[in-house]
């Protein structure tokens, strides 16, 4: 397995693990992971409001997003299928390979084709959003597998830092270009972007790991598919592993409502360009994010996952009703970056407390596919609610409605962690041993 070498004690020191390669191939993978995610959802909808098409139509097909929802159902794939032409570069860095050639080509038609043929527009856009989805999990997948648990730290800091990075670009910097060249022009740049990690994904190494081939496609079957699942409500019975996957499923549904196509028209429609949206949203606004997950963090580490998961949960939930005071807003810039500071805080402090404590309830045995999982429903609900946003602004004659519609399904996460209270002991101490499986 691919690290840097560890003190006596076990515990690498921080330039160790700093500097050990895979961290930095990991921001490389980390900002390869975050290029396509706004490309097929929130930068997208500015294309699409730009090319004449009604709200409705914008926020359903910027919700292509909802592959990264549902990248579960192939994520054994990447565990169990070799690719044959690029069986040379290793089980992981093929899958990575072919993803990011995927989401390059697929860029690259999307800007040729415009949102004037819109039937193989779409279809496009959904090809870009399932490469992007199974390149998060490989990236996920390669990360758990290059390094011990004690490396994992730096791993997903410098991931986390090329993610965000490649949110800026295809955010900010997408928008701005965006006043100067041609939409179809933006997307070949994006494309073209991707070709960075494209070369360090050639020149990585792949993870050292002893892969138990299944002998006949039942025993496959078993062990990449039926295995994980089973074994999850196993460990915590019926009954608290159902209520484990509906918490999941509602924690961040207040959050995912406004990434998909609703929120790139709502700003256009109070009277901002796109510069003034690049600039508050897409730069300010990733820092003070970034801020959001390390408050998650502190918090996390002096009061455990429970109460600060609930505090972020309402607080993210809240959040939604700071867009009231953008209605009507004419443009104005100081209301806009207070509506962004607060969402923006609210969202980092809940994701950081969501990955803690998804990450409390995996087999490592069955890591890739028991947490593409959970991080499937922790956004799916959110992204059929977006798929619909437009449809409820025009049935309901404004945005106000959706706002306090987001807000208000947050109510069911708030009560399942009451009810799930009382078992969380049970719950974390029934995570199982740091397995290793192939």
């Amino acid at each position: 397995m691919s690290a840097a070498q560890t003190d006596p004690a076990g515990k690498p020191s921080l330039w160790q693990a700093f500097a050990q390669p895979s961290a930095w191939t990991m921001f490389f993978f980390g900002f390869a992971s975050g290029l396509p995610f706004l490309l097929v959802a929130g930068t997208l909808a500015y294309w699409l409001r730009e090319g004449g098409l009604e709200l409705k139509q914008i926020t359903m097909i910027a919700s292509a997003g909802l592959a990264y929802s549902l990248k579960f159902l192939w994520a054994p794939l990447l565990d169990r299928l070799r690719l044959p032409l690029l069986g040379r570069l290793g089980q992981r860095r093929s899958w990575l390979l072919l993803a990011m050639t995927t989401v390059i080509a697929g860029l690259l038609a999307m800007s040729l084709v415009g949102p004037g043929q819109l039937l193989l527009f779409v279809w496009l856009t959904v090809a870009v959003a399932i490469a992007g989805a199974t390149l998060d999990i490989a990236v996920d997948a390669y990360r758990v597998e290059i390094a011990p648990p004690q490396y994992q730290g730096a791993l997903v800091a410098t991931y986390s830092l090329g993610y965000r990075i490649a949110l800026i670009i295809t955010g900010a910097v997408a928008l701005v270009l965006a006043d100067h060249l041609a939409w179809s022009w933006v997307y070949r740049l994006m494309a073209l972007a991707m070709g960075i990690p494209l070369v360090a994904c050639l020149l990585a190494a792949e993870p050292q790991v002893l892969r138990v081939r299944t002998e006949g496609w039942v025993q496959g079957l078993r062990e990449g598919v039926i295995a994980p699942f089973a074994d999850f409500f196993q460990r915590f019975g019926w009954g608290t592993a159902g209520l484990l996957l509906l918490f999941i499923l509602s924690m961040k549904i207040s959050d995912q409502a406004l990434v998909g196509g609703i929120i790139g028209p709502f700003y256009l429609d109070q009277g901002f360009t796109k510069t003034e949206i690049a600039g508050v949203t897409k730069l300010y606004g990733i820092w003070v994010g970034i801020a959001g997950t390390f408050l998650g963090g502190l918090a996390v580490a002096r009061w455990g996952v429970q109460w600060p998961l609930l505090v972020a949960i309402v607080a993210g939930a809240a959040s939604n009703l700071l867009y009231l005071l953008l209605i009507g807003a004419d443009g104005d810039l100081g209301l806009l970056t207070i509506v962004i500071s607060g969402e923006n805080l609210a969202q980092g402090l809940l994701g950081t407390c969501a990955v803690a404590y998804m990450s409390a309830l995996i087999n490592l045995r069955y890591t890739a596919t028991q947490y593409a999982l959970f991080s499937s429903l922790i956004m799916l609900p959110g992204k059929i609610l977006g798929f619909y946003s437009g449809a409820i602004v025009q049935a309901y004659s404004g945005y106000a409605s959706y706002f306090w519609l987001s807000t208000v399904l947050a109510l069911p996460a708030v009560g399942l962690f009451f009810v799930l209270h009382k078992r969380h002991k049970l719950v974390v101490s029934s995570a199982p041993p740091q397995e290793q499986g192939g």
